[in-house]
């Protein structure tokens, strides 16, 4: 009995507690890649939001407060561009009437986002879960000036959704002891940021 345990059993638990031991190893390099990928890609995604809500800004005074608005006005919106010939530093041109200023109206989807692969149906969701980003905007008082705010986030629950969940409560646990969002996140409607996002 002691010899049928040496050589059937023994093996067999070393080769399952091997297998558990680099598994748990593995497990946190395999979800720090997993969510270096999907951040990438979230991140791109928050960029082009910021990139979008900016020049509606611009155009409107206030930012967009959902992905409608926003694809409305990439698809048949236009941007003022102003364009300078001469400079108003050289005194000699401005006498002689040579330094002026053009402007013209461009459509958004032919001026922003122009990058190949770029699909504005797509701007709306967390790239491989299929969830929306929240989208929030608002004009809030501060110092007595109404200040337009917006924010774009998604939190890390969604974004590394089907990953080992422990590790994700661990990440979200980290970042609220440091009293930061647990998630990614682009400009912020509790005060004015200059749109940074959170990983910059």
């Amino acid at each position: 009995m002691k010899k049928i345990f040496t050589i059937v059993i023994l093996p067999i638990v070393i080769l399952v507690l091997g297998f558990l031991i680099v598994r748990s190893l593995t497990a946190p390099i395999n979800f720090e890649k997993e969510r270096n990928h999907r951040q990438l890609m979230a991140i791109e995604r928050l960029k082009d939001i910021r990139t979008l809500q900016t020049s509606y800004k611009t155009e409107f005074g206030q930012y967009a407060d959902d992905f409608d608005t926003l694809e409305n006005f990439y698809n048949n919106g236009y941007i003022t561009i102003i364009r300078q010939i001469g400079s108003f530093d050289d005194s000699l041109a401005v006498a002689q009437g040579r330094v002026f200023r053009d402007s013209m109206e461009m459509a958004v989807k032919d001026t922003l986002l122009k990058r190949p692969g770029f699909n504005i149906d797509s701007l709306r969701w967390v790239p491989l879960v299929g969830e929306e980003f929240e989208l929030r905007a608002l004009i809030k008082k501060v110092s007595g000036v109404d200040v337009p705010l917006f924010e774009a986030c998604t939190p890390f629950d969604i974004l590394l959704r089907g990953l080992n969940r422990q590790l994700i409560v661990n990440l979200n646990e980290e970042r609220n002891i440091t009293n930061r969002y647990p998630g990614l996140k682009v400009g912020n409607i509790d005060q004015p940021n200059n749109n940074a996002g959170n990983w910059e």
